[in-house]
C-alpha cells in the first residue's frame, strides 16, 4: 500500500515550488489486497444476496480493494490525507506512552482521539517535538485509527444490507434496488482494503519501516522492509494469486454479538492483536534469510506472507456475513416507502 502519514513518512527531494512528498511505498499491494476480498468472496455461503457474487461484482469487488491506496496517491492533497492516512494502521506498541491499552480502549474514534491529545498534554516531556515540515498532512501526532475504520464500514454495510431489504420489500424502484446493490459492492470493496492492512504485521507496531529503539536482536532497521513485505517479495517470487489459496478459507460466520454494542470492536482489536503476534517472527524470517528469493529457504517466507493474507480474507469474509445477518430494519426508510406507496395507490 501506499505509505505517506504519520512517522511513516520518508521525504524525497523538494520539488517546484517548494512541495515535500513522501516516497511511495507499495503494500499488500493492489495484487494482494485483491487476493484478500477474493478470499473473503470464497467464504460466503450459497445464500449470500446474489447480486455480490456474480462475475462483474466479483471483479468490481476485487478491484476497489486497491481504492483507499489510490486516494493516498495525491500526496499534495493534505486534507485528503489527513483524513485517509491513519485509517491503514495502528501502532500498538506506542498505546504505553500514551498510558492506554488496547483491550480498554472506547470504541469511538473522536473519544480516542481526545486520550491522546489529554496524554499529550499530562506528559509533554514523553513526546519529542515535531517537525513540521514532516507533518503538513498534521497526523503524526497519532497513532492511526484502523480498527475504528474498520467497525464503522461494518456499521456502512449493515445500513446497506437494511436499506437494500427496505427497498426490496417495500416497493423499492428497479433503479433504487439496483444503486443501494452497487452501494453495498462499493462498501464491501473498499473495507477489505482495511482488513488487509491489519493482517500485515508492519501495520500494527512502531516497527513499521525497520525496527526502532532497542534492538537487542539485532532486527533489520533499514526502512524498505515495508515496501519488500507489503509486495516486493510477492514480486520476485512469482506474484501472488487467490485461486491456491481458496482451500484454506472456511465458511463465515458471525463475528461480534449484536446485543453488545462493544462486542465487535473488542473482536477487530484482538484480530490486530493477534497480527501484532507476527511481528518478531516476521523480523526473524527476514534475519535468517528466508525472505529473500535466492535463499532455498525462502518457501517458509512465502508461507508465511500467505498465511496472512488468509487470515486478513478470513476475518473480512466473517465481518461481511456478520453486516449481512445482522442488519436490522430501516424503519425510517420503510415508512417512507410504505408513505409513498400509499400516496400513489391514493392518486391512482
Amino acid at each position: 500500500m501506499m505509505k505517506m502519514n504519520l512517522h511513516r513518512f520518508r521525504f524525497v527531494a523538494p520539488l517546484v515550488g517548494g512541495m515535500l512528498v513522501a516516497q511511495a511505498v507499495l503494500g499488500w499491494d493492489y495484487e494482494g489486497h485483491r487476493v484478500v476480498n477474493q478470499l473473503a468472496l470464497a467464504s460466503l455461503p450459497k445464500d449470500f444476496p446474489a447480486f455480490a457474487k456474480t462475475a462483474k461484482a466479483r471483479e468490481r469487488i476485487a478491484f476497489l480493494g486497491g481504492e483507499p491506496d489510490r486516494w493516498r496517491n495525491r500526496g499534495d492533497d493534505l486534507p485528503l490525507a489527513h483524513f485517509n492516512g491513519p485509517d491503514h494502521y495502528f501502532d500498538l506498541d506506542d498505546l504505553e506512552k500514551f498510558g492506554l491499552k488496547p483491550e480498554t480502549l472506547p470504541i469511538f474514534r473522536y473519544e480516542f482521539t481526545a486520550q491522546l491529545a489529554l496524554a499529550r498534554a499530562a506528559h509533554p516531556e514523553k513526546f519529542p517535538a515535531m517537525d513540521p515540515l514532516k507533518n503538513k498532512d498534521r497526523t503524526r501526532e497519532l497513532v492511526g485509527f484502523a480498527p475504528w475504520a474498520i467497525a464503522e464500514y461494518c456499521g456502512k454495510l449493515k445500513s446497506g444490507f437494511s436499506y437494500l431489504k427496505a427497498f426490496q420489500e417495500y416497493g423499492g424502484t428497479a433503479e433504487e434496488i439496483a444503486n443501494a446493490q452497487e452501494n453495498l459492492l462499493y462498501i464491501m470493496g473498499v473495507m477489505g482494503h482495511y482488513v488487509g492492512d491489519c493482517a500485515q504485521p508492519l501495520h500494527v507496531t512502531k516497527h513499521h519501516h525497520g525496527w526502532v529503539g532497542e534492538n537487542p536482536n539485532g532486527y533489520a532497521t533499514n526502512s524498505s522492509i515495508h515496501s519488500w513485505i507489503d509486495g516486493g517479495f510477492f514480486r520476485m517470487t512469482g506474484g501472488v494469486k487467490a485461486e491456491p489459496l481458496i482451500g484454506k478459507i472456511r465458511p463465515a460466520k458471525i463475528v461480534g454479538d449484536p446485543t453488545r454494542p462493544e462486542d465487535l470492536f473488542r473482536q477487530i482489536m484482538a484480530y490486530l492483536l493477534e497480527t501484532h503476534r507476527f511481528v518478531e517472527p516476521l523480523y526473524r524470517l527476514n534475519q535468517e534469510g528466508k525472505l529473500t528469493p535466492e535463499n532455498p529457504a525462502s518457501g517458509e517466507g512465502r508461507v508465511f506472507l500467505e498465511a496472512r493474507l488468509v487470515a486478513a480474507g478470513q476475518m473480512l469474509g466473517d465481518l461481511w456475513f456478520s453486516a449481512w445477518q445482522q442488519a436490522t430494519e430501516d424503519r425510517y426508510l420503510i415508512r417512507q416507502l410504505t408513505e409513498r406507496k400509499a400516496a400513489k395507490s391514493g392518486k391512482k
